[in-house]
């Protein structure tokens, strides 16, 4: 029976860094193909090249270089890249051809953002059902480079951080295919970085939600913007360049993010802030621990923030406070760093959520302003990577969630 597996597999600048890590990655590929799995390759440009040619053109311009100019120069990594691994594939017996920006069947249309540029998405897909889906149906390899594109009038654009994952998602929702291979010099994803941390494991499955609070977040996992384009029912695997083997297990990727920012009740129940200060307070995290304890068996824990000398802990009112309060109460006053607290009723919680919120600039100052001028007051705000979490009066709920949405449409 002829296996009708489909797939995409990228690999990294990490992963073509020399002659032997590209051989290596081509015979993987060739390895699996002759199992009859159909396949599509996107490629970095090798090792540093990139940064090389970034590095050179800026110090040749004097600061003159357009942006537009830029992308064109850094192009020349992957559009090497592609030639390179395209021949390859065909001295080791695979059947290939490469897919090049100048090219008039090139798929990936973008906006004129040079430097970050936009996917015009509708437009992607039709090319590449187009284009490149025939070929890989006939068994035929396309190899494609990753991380550029080109606008309407056939300008060179780059698409940022992440700019060949985004390649690799956008191909694969368009071939329908069943996995998405991304070929790092990593395990997989894993718990902590390797250049910090002494012995980091590798995660054998993680959700895009819970991955997107990572990204950018220093170590080398994969970047929010391109997280956003990942299909919501094709997993990506990421596997390690040194196997030379892409059965090989790694960390698979599930889910899909919201594509859009938005705002959303977090919790149907109205929400309590129990504020408690004191001096020298982080100095006994048993404290903390114990204050944590106590809420987790009277009621949940929507949210927490603390500093050296007070805690505040955001709990659901859906059940009876009062033992909850006086527990708090007690440990409040059974500790010399603890002093005193306080507790206010009553409270919505407001989550904003979606792809790029940390990369857009002043959106905590616009949506604060907006709730300013209309009146509501911020009890509490918490931000991580991937969202804001706001507490305001239960009474002002409806008001202040449509204040918001609009908020992050006009940003």
């Amino acid at each position: 029976m002829e296996n009708s597996k489909k797939i995409v597999v990228k690999f990294g600048g990490s992963s073509l860094a020399d002659h032997e890590r590209l051989l290596r990655a081509v015979v993987a590929v060739v390895k699996e193909a002759k199992k009859g799995t159909k396949i599509a390759v996107v490629v970095s440009a090798m090792g540093k090249t990139t940064d090389v040619l970034m590095t050179t053109a800026k110090n040749t311009s004097n600061g003159r270089l357009e942006k537009k100019d830029l992308d064109d120069i850094l192009s020349m990594g992957e559009r090497t890249s592609i030639r390179l691994f395209s021949a390859a594939l065909r001295s080791n017996g695979a059947e290939s051809c490469y897919f090049d920006p100048i090219d008039q069947n090139w798929p990936l249309i973008t906006d004129d953002s040079f430097q970050n540029a936009n996917p015009m998405i509708a437009e992607c897909q039709k090319n590449i059902r187009e284009c490149i889906l025939p070929i890989v149906e006939k068994g035929v390899i396309p190899v494609v480079a990753g991380f550029i594109g080109k606008t309407r009038d056939g300008k060179i654009t780059t698409l940022g951080r992440g700019g060949s994952d985004t390649t690799a998602f956008i191909l694969a929702e368009a071939l329908n295919a069943d996995q998405i291979i991304l070929v790092t010099d990593a395990d997989g994803i894993m718990s902590g970085d390797p250049k910090i941390i002494a012995n980091p494991q590798r995660l054998s499955e993680i959700n895009v939600n819970t991955l997107v609070g990572l990204a950018d977040s220093g170590a080398k996992f994969i970047h929010s913007k391109a997280l956003k384009y990942k299909p919501k029912n094709i997993n990506v695997k990421v596997i390690n360049h040194a196997h030379g083997d892409l059965s090989k297990e790694g960390t698979i990727i599930t889910g899909a993010l919201a594509a859009e920012l938005d705002a959303e009740i977090a919790d149907p129940s109205p929400v309590a802030e129990i504020t408690v200060i004191g001096d020298g307070l982080a100095a006994n995290p048993k404290i903390i621990q114990e204050m944590v304890e106590k809420t987790k068996q009277h009621s949940q824990l929507l949210g927490m923030s603390m500093n050296s000398n007070s805690i505040i802990l955001y709990v659901s009112q859906e059940k009876n406070l009062e033992p909850l309060v006086n527990d708090i109460h007690k440990i409040t006053s059974d500790n010399k760093e603890t002093i005193a607290m306080a507790v206010k009723k009553d409270l919505v919680f407001i989550k904003t959520s979606g792809v790029g919120l940390e990369e857009t600039h002043g959106i905590i100052g616009k949506v604060s302003e907006d709730l300013r001028h209309n009146g509501i007051n911020i009890s509490g705000i918490l931000t991580i990577t991937s969202s804001i979490l706001l507490f305001v009066d239960w009474n002002e709920k409806e008001k202040a969630l449509k204040l918001i949405k609009n908020s992050l449409k006009t940003r």
